[in-house]
């Protein structure tokens, strides 16, 4: 099967796509890749030229299958994206300190030791994520999702926003709280 050439505007040369509603899962799965390969300053530009700079973060993950999955949707419909879709992907090991994922899906994220702190992550959802040695001291946390997620030795200082019941639910699990 021979696949048709892609657009000049997604060569290795630059990675902004001018139709991404037209690309087929293949296309997305080489440009997520080839964004992967680059320095963070040259995703960064790329973010900047998508109109989804706000997600700068994207500049500092790792080349993996999850985070390959993870830029697929972003890359699907970047005019649409008002939420970050993080389904699985791998944040492990970073500073993401002061970020704002409000409404962000976390589910079966990989967060362990990755600084939080001060994160706004209003509605986020933790479903079978990994937060193991994370630290939220400082995040706002208002209703937030905590299902089945994996919190030992998550630091949380004084969990602003989480529920009492939350918060002796996640002690229950091994999270660490200011007192």
């Amino acid at each position: 099967m021979r696949i048709a050439p892609l657009p000049i505007s997604m060569t290795k040369e630059k990675i902004l796509p001018t139709v991404m509603l037209k690309l087929t899962t293949q296309d997305l799965r080489y440009k997520a890749i080839h964004f992967l390969e680059q320095s963070p300053e040259q995703r960064l530009q790329a973010l900047i030229e998508l109109g989804i700079a706000r997600y700068d973060f994207l500049t500092k993950i790792r080349l993996n299958e999850a985070n390959i999955n993870c830029l697929m949707r972003f890359f699907q419909n970047p005019s649409q994206l008002k939420f970050p879709n993080l389904i699985e992907a791998d944040l492990s090991n970073l500073v993401l300190d002061e970020i704002n994922l409000i409404r962000g899906n976390l589910s079966g994220a990989n967060l362990q030791n990755t600084n939080l702190i001060n994160a706004d992550l209003l509605f986020a959802n933790f479903t079978n994520a990994n937060l193991i040695n994370a630290d939220l001291r400082g995040a706002t946390l208002n209703e937030t999702i905590w299902l089945n997620t994996l919190v030992d030795e998550c630091q949380f200082g004084k969990g602003i926003g989480l529920k009492e019941v939350q918060r002796k639910d996640l002690q229950l699990r091994g999270a660490r709280f200011d007192s």
